[in-house]
């Protein structure tokens, strides 16, 4: 007699992509990977960097160049610093000046004396009067002029050290300014090619990354593309067949070729597990043995649920196809499969 079998599977290409899935993740990931070869590595310092720091470091143009000017700024204060801005031509000028004081004053008492001749006067008392108040006059007259004359020279020389002082110290805040300016430079400069070539090594460590990570990626937008596709598409395949019986089983009927299930489901209480003993691989799951099989659920992992019976036997059970949970299956030496419901999350039993 014909046998007609309706089941409800995945579409074939989500089992396809599953089984594929499945033995790509464990070949990818039995390895450790090698992190080595895309370890973050610091880009070393630039030439000029180096050289800023050299240049920061050398005497007299880096850290404390203003000192020597400092140094030289010194002997231009204190109470004796005009000195060696005096002009050295100095008393020759003084000199000159007074020789020419005292001819005019010379002259001057001439003209004195031959006014008091013309006046008859001469040796007299008017004479001698007139004489002294002009030499105590031209005196003074000459100790100002002389004075006049030193403290010029002074104030000249007082100036010139005042100046070579400013001088110096000008030089001391403004040299180690440009040193410091070309240090900054230099740095800076240093700085931008240092950032380059870290670039680069960054660069090429995340393409090592990326080089390394790219079949781990790919699997991952496999699996999250299955996993929508199975959510959104459903068990929708239903599968018929209807194979004709061979002249052997209509002869011998389906009785003969189960006789191996009738002895292990013989006595199966409702709800319970009629297979025991040393062998995991059971009980017999094979859609080929089975009849009037319903889906009835799925598991938490989304492995089908079914009700169904065995060829032969009116008692209706409770589990898994075999040929869905290739995972969990074994082909048993009569050719048809069993499962280990170990490692399902369904539990095969009798319903009643």
């Amino acid at each position: 007699m014909a046998i007609t079998e309706t089941r409800n599977l995945p579409a074939p290409f989500i089992q396809s992509l599953g089984e594929y899935y499945g033995k790509e993740l464990p070949a990818l990931t039995k390895d450790k990977m090698d992190t080595s070869q895309w370890a973050p590595t610091i880009a070393g310092q630039d030439q000029l960097q180096q050289d800023a720091a050299t240049l920061a470091g050398t005497a007299g143009k880096g850290v404390g160049a203003f000192e020597q000017y400092l140094t030289a700024a010194q002997p231009y204060q204190g109470p004796d610093a005009y000195k060696q801005f005096m002009s050295p031509y100095q008393q020759q000028v003084i000199d000159a000046t007074m020789t020419a004081f005292d001819k005019q004053a010379a002259m001057q008492r001439r003209g004195i004396s031959d006014q008091a001749k013309q006046a008859g006067a001469f040796g007299g008392a008017r004479h001698g009067i007139a004489g002294s108040e002009y030499d105590a006059a031209s005196d003074m007259n000459r100790a100002q002029l002389q004075a006049g004359l030193f403290q010029q020279g002074y104030g000249q020389a007082q100036a010139g050290a005042q100046q070579a002082h400013q001088q110096q110290m000008g030089l001391a805040g403004m040299v180690p300014g440009l040193y410091q300016a070309d240090i900054a430079t230099l740095g800076q400069v240093g700085a931008t090619q240092q950032a380059q070539d870290q670039a680069g090594i960054d660069a090429t460590r995340e393409t090592k990354r990326m080089a390394a990570f790219e079949p781990y990626e790919r699997l991952g937008f496999l699996g999250q593309g299955l996993t929508g596709i199975m959510g959104g598409y459903g068990n929708q395949y239903q599968f018929q067949q209807q194979p004709n019986p061979t002249p052997l089983q209509t002869a011998l009927g389906t009785g003969a070729t189960l006789a191996g299930i009738y002895g292990a489901v013989r006595g199966a209480a409702p709800g319970g597990n009629p297979w025991q003993g040393g062998n995991i691989y059971t009980p017999p799951s094979d859609i080929r043995l089975k009849t009037d099989i319903e889906l009835t659920g799925q598991s938490p992992s989304g492995v089908n649920i079914y009700s169904f019976k065995y060829k032969g036997d009116d008692k209706t059970y409770e589990g898994v196809m075999a040929q869905e949970v290739p995972w969990a299956s074994i082909k048993g030496d009569d050719g048809y499969y069993l499962v280990d419901y170990s490692k399902v999350d369904v539990a095969f039993k009798r319903l009643n």
